[in-house]
């Protein structure tokens, strides 16, 4: 019988959530309904309106209650048209509406595997697992990598937010309030933001791979490669079958004929193998020097110096 339980693929932003996602949704049994970004304050309400108002919100049994029955409402595809009705503000908004709402509703009759898509989740994700019996895949991306797509993206963080959130400051960064607090009070250059911001999440995940030995850590250069031995050994871990046209959805996603980069957000299409090493033409060699020596020792738990 195949496994039923959901799948969260989760991580830190720009580490190939997205591809790994559509990659396992191509299995063709059993079926998956790729969910994405429920933990997202973005994040469509009539899908999951749960209250999401911070960037990575921290939920625990101490404080799930307003997030247990929008979570397990999206798992079992109860569409919520009220909040969406709510929410909409353009003709784009009211044809999403109708969309999301077929959709869910052909989900909630055929019940594929929900596959959450949610780096957003990622400090969340223990109570994922023991709430809702999630399977874990944590992808690791190179700090340098990291850094220079947020630099690309001009992707700021508001640091305040982690302030916000007094469990969070509590049980993951009560070693590092200080720091946080200086950068939510004072923007800092956006350098020193996803280093800061680097460090924050590959932290808790190396201490997720101590506590968690079910869950599967997976680092998002192996997977751009190696992708179908990778993805393959993927499919293994989760129960899904591996099939001649599952190889080719692969390939054609991470083939060195696509582009290394792409402004289409949509695309999940990338020379994969080519795009691990774009860091390294992007940023200048000071800024790499600063990476490295900022990201030290947390790095060292995911690559060697070879990496660099």
């Amino acid at each position: 019988m195949a496994d039923r339980r959901p799948i969260l693929v989760t991580g830190s932003h720009r580490s190939g959530t997205g591809w790994v996602g559509e990659m396992l949704a191509a299995s063709p049994d059993p079926r998956l309904a790729y969910i994405w970004e429920p933990f997202s304050p973005v994040a469509r309400p009539g899908i999951c309106p749960a209250p999401f108002e911070r960037w990575f919100a921290y939920v625990t049994e101490e404080n799930e209650g307003p997030y247990w029955r929008p979570i397990r409402d999206m798992l079992s595809y109860r569409y919520h048209p009220r909040e969406e009705l709510q929410s909409i503000r353009s003709p784009k908004d009211a044809g999403r509406f109708v969309r999301d709402w077929a959709v869910v509703s052909r989900r909630r009759r055929t019940h594929p595997v929900p596959l959450l898509k949610d780096p957003i989740a990622i400090f969340s994700a223990p109570w994922l697992a023991r709430r809702f019996d999630a399977r874990v895949l944590v992808l690791i991306r190179h700090p340098a990598a990291f850094t220079q797509s947020l630099l690309a993206k001009g992707w700021r963080h508001p640091f305040e937010d982690f302030l916000a959130q007094p469990a969070m400051m509590r049980d993951l960064f009560a070693d590092r309030a200080d720091e946080i607090r200086r950068f939510a009070e004072v923007e800092q250059p956006l350098l020193d933001q996803s280093i800061l911001l680097w460090n924050l999440i590959h932290e808790q995940i190396a201490r997720f791979r101590d506590d968690h030995g079910v869950w599967i850590f997976r680092r998002h250069e192996d997977l751009s490669r190696n992708p179908v031995p990778e993805f393959r050994d993927l499919y293994g871990q989760f129960s899904l079958t591996w099939t001649d046209e599952t190889e080719r959805v692969v390939r054609t996603h991470s083939s060195a004929g696509n582009p290394e980069v792409t402004a289409d957000a949509g695309s999940h299409r990338r020379d994969s193998a080519k795009a691990v090493t774009a860091w390294k033409r992007r940023l200048d060699a000071r800024q790499i020097a600063r990476i490295r020596e900022a990201t030290e020792p947390t790095w060292r738990a995911f690559y060697g110096d070879g990496d660099w």
